[in-house]
């Protein structure tokens, strides 16, 4: 029907044009993403590098501007043409809060939109309480940190909470070994016990969350290609590719503590033996140290500190037994390295302090199992971030989630 300035629309089905207020969202989220990694920065510097127009940059800045998410700093001589008005990140009005349950102990991480801590808490936990204890356990700290939060004028985006063990992708822990859970609903719980807070709460296995503290804060913060390898009671595995963290299908992935490496070794709590977590977790370490074979989880940190003595000292069955974890561990991470050949392998929770010991094993059968030469560039390193990567991780969860469109006041989008 030329001429007449009708649009024949033919299918319902097909792709449709994008929502005004979705692209504009998204728009806003490309801006804030670019100051985050690129401040200080102009508004010309963002519209040659993302392609929007320099009339359309000048109004999402604006906008993230009144939602005190970037700031002006003043201007900058040092660049070629007129002097440019500078932005950074702002974010003071904000926090993100990220939780991590552990067999022993709750911890809670504040951090501003920058990513820069805020508060640190921890409190004892009892591993074996019920679903109810626990969700009474991590809504008094969450309450304590929003009450903080309050008192400082800060608007909380989210809260994420780590846990060890299936949570599917709706965010149900299916199963929690090591905590005694099954099936609960512990988002849903959490928010009726914080009497439906204002904010968006997600649950998520603890070796992603903490792969996602270090893609955003680590050492080898950007890379696109990591793992990071819980060193608890568990040995669990979070998995970015290609930038994004991987869940697999039902949000299941990174049970690595459950590959069977020896099937004549010892015994796993998951019925099989010879598994990596028998073989290589903090257990199989503590078990051939001079100390109980059961160990409660509130000693771990003690006897690990005499298993770094005695190694210190040059103890014999105290080396045997770090070089034979390493070789064990050096097995698993050559398996993801044959699989995901990914950039670098982080060691998180405990075996941080016992690397020196760990890594000359574990190097050695990457050289002798991984099939790419220079065993395919994968660095085995030791986490920088401490034993609250998990609950940084929940942060930083919170502030992806920002980065994808989900903006404090006003328009919003859940990617």
């Amino acid at each position: 029907m030329a001429g007449t300035g009708l649009i024949l629309i033919t299918s319902t089905t097909g792709p449709q044009p994008a929502d005004f207020a979705d692209v504009r969202a998204t728009n806003l989220a490309v801006v804030l993403r670019f100051v985050r990694e690129h401040a200080p920065c102009s508004r010309a510097d963002i519209a040659a590098s993302t392609g929007l127009n320099k009339a359309t940059v000048s109004s999402l800045v604006a906008d993230l501007i009144d939602r005190r998410l970037v700031r002006e700093t003043g201007l900058t001589e040092n660049r070629v043409g007129r002097p440019a008005t500078m932005l950074v990140l702002d974010g003071s009005p904000y926090a993100a809060i990220g939780v991590e349950i552990n067999v022993d102990h709750v911890s809670a991480v504040a951090t501003d939109l920058a990513g820069e801590r805020l508060l640190t808490w921890r409190r004892s936990f009892a591993a074996g309480d019920s679903v109810n204890q626990g969700v009474a356990s991590v809504g008094a700290i969450v309450r304590r940190v929003v009450n903080r939060m309050a008192k400082e004028e800060r608007q909380v985006l989210g809260l994420a909470v780590a846990v060890p063990g299936l949570v599917d992708v709706q965010g149900t822990v299916r199963l929690a070994p090591n905590l005694g859970w099954r099936d609960a609903d512990l988002g849903g719980d959490l928010a009726k016990a914080l009497r439906d807070p204002g904010f968006p709460i997600q649950v998520d296995n603890d070796a992603n969350l903490a792969a996602l503290a270090e893609q955003r804060f680590g050492a080898h913060a950007g890379a696109a290609d990591l793992v990071y390898l819980t060193g608890e009671i568990g040995v669990g595995a979070g998995i970015i590719l290609d930038g994004r963290l991987r869940r697999g299908g039902l949000g299941y992935s990174g049970e690595i503590g459950h590959v069977q490496l020896d099937p004549d070794g010892p015994p796993c709590y998951c019925g099989r033996r010879g598994c990596l977590e028998a073989m290589a977790g903090i257990g199989s370490v503590l078990r051939g140290a001079p100390a109980p074979a059961e160990i409660h989880p509130a000693e771990i940190q003690i006897e690990i500190e005499e298993v770094v003595r005695l190694a210190r000292a040059g103890d014999p069955g105290t080396l045997a037994t770090l070089a034979a974890a390493g070789r064990s561990l050096g097995r698993g991470v050559s398996i993801l390295a044959n699989l995901l050949d990914p950039e670098v392998v982080v060691l998180g929770g405990h075996y941080v302090p016992l690397v020196a010991w760990l890594l000359p094993a574990v190097h050695a059968e990457l050289g002798e199992r991984v099939l790419a030469p220079g065993a395919g560039g994968c660095q085995v390193v030791a986490s920088t971030l401490g034993q609250d990567a998990a609950a940084l991780g929940g942060a930083a969860r919170v502030l992806d989630s920002v980065d994808s469109g989900r903006l404090p006041g006003g328009l919003s989008r859940i990617s």
